[in-house]
């Protein structure tokens, strides 16, 4: 197969999209926190000195929504007008109402494996072994250097740094196998430091190199991937006013970073803000777990998954499960296999995975996708053993 360079970009917790994304995600853990059975879907917009939180919300639980918003921008590091909005001093708007009752009537059952789906819609789930955490290595790199600026910013390695920031990694690649990293973009907020340094042209030169050595150089090394020393930091000359201030946010407008950098299809709805009656969010999920436990079986090297739903329907319209002819066994008889195996069921998805539990503003920045720990269920390879198990006999 033939070379050829593909390129997945990130963004920092403190890039207005994200800032929304992680309100909304905040204000349904508060209200799955006090209500599990909670049905919320919550849309953020914030501007210059101005956050406008609206959506539908069925829950038992009550609602601060100025408490949540304040608390979310401090938590960011949104603190200081002259970062890009003073969490103290803003205006915030609530426009919340009741989730449309015909809506209700299609998701709730007492029995789970009957609840329909929220609405209509197809997602996908991907895995391959380009990297430990069964990622594609592009968006991988990209989500770890928007990581470890919002890092280094908090833990004071680097205080002049402010919140907004982006990353963009492109990756050489010999058929499916990644060879280098040919180019790293960044560009990072930070202090006005014009009158340390004396010039645009000095500040650059500080900035692009304490960058480049206590992030970009640390993360490449952590790959073992060989790597081009052909870093762009902050190709304007300066990032000095951003944030809310300098571009509107929205909740769900940045969908191909939260998955895998476009580096395989996106159903197109967005995730935060949204309960897991939502299969947008919640049958996305099962697909990249259905993808990595395939993978992680040794099945296949890189498989990809898609689902659909009818709105108001417990079964799925569609399943399949593709493996670019890198599988042990045939896609229809993998896919037979995986019906048998994984629920598929908007209810017994929410059990299996247990997404009832508040656990969303962690994974509102930095990929939903190629994560470790308890929160990320759909990340597990716990039926990798069952799967290999049934494909073998």
């Amino acid at each position: 197969m033939a070379k050829y360079l593909f390129t997945s970009e990130s963004v920092t917790e403190g890039h207005p999209d994200k800032v929304c994304d992680a309100i909304s995600d905040a204000i349904l853990d508060s209200l799955l926190s006090q209500d599990k059975e909670s049905h919320v879907a919550c849309e953020t917009l914030a501007t210059n000195g101005l956050v406008v939180v609206s959506g539908e919300v069925r829950s038992s639980g009550s609602l601060d929504v100025e408490s949540i918003v304040k608390t979310t921008l401090e938590d960011i590091g949104y603190t200081d007008e002259a970062r890009g909005m003073d969490s103290d001093n803003i205006e915030i708007r609530s426009i919340i109402h009741e989730q449309s009752p015909e809506i209700a009537q299609g998701v709730d059952s007492d029995d789970v494996s009957e609840q329909g789906a929220g609405d209509q819609g197809l997602m996908f789930g991907f895995a391959c072994k380009e990297t430990e955490e069964l990622m594609p290595l592009p968006i991988q790199i990209a989500q770890r250097l928007t990581e470890k600026l919002a890092r280094i910013r908090k833990d004071g390695t680097l205080p002049w740094l402010r919140p907004d920031g982006k990353s963009q990694v492109t990756v050489e690649y010999d058929g499916f196998t990644p060879v280098r990293v040919t180019k790293v973009v960044i560009a990072t907020q930070h202090d006005d430091m014009l009158e340390e340094y004396g010039s645009e042209e000095d500040e650059l030169k500080f900035v692009k190199k304490e960058v480049i050595d206590h992030i970009i150089i640390p993360v490449l090394d952590s790959y073992g991937i060989p790597y081009e020393n052909e870093f762009i930091v902050n190709g304007t000359g300066r990032f000095v006013y951003g944030g809310p201030a300098a571009d509107t946010g929205l909740t769900g407008r940045k969908i191909i970073v939260d998955t895998y950098g476009g580096y395989a299809p996106h159903g197109g709805g967005a995730f935060s803000g949204k309960d897991p009656s939502k299969v947008d969010r919640s049958a996305a999920y099962m697909s990249r777990y259905i993808a990595k436990n395939v993978v992680a079986a040794d099945l296949a090297e890189r498989c990809e998954v898609q689902l659909s739903y009818g709105i108001g329907v417990a079964e799925p319209t569609s399943f399949y499960v593709k493996t670019f002819g890198t599988g042990t066994m045939s896609d229809q008889e993998l896919t037979s296999l995986c019906s048998e195996i994984f629920p598929l069921r908007p209810g017994e998805i929410v059990k299996h995975l247990k997404l009832k539990n508040p656990r969303y503003y962690v994974t509102s920045s930095y990929g939903h996708f190629g994560r470790d720990g308890d929160t990320f269920t759909w990340e597990k390879t716990d039926l990798s053993d069952l799967l290999r198990s049934k494909a073998n006999n």
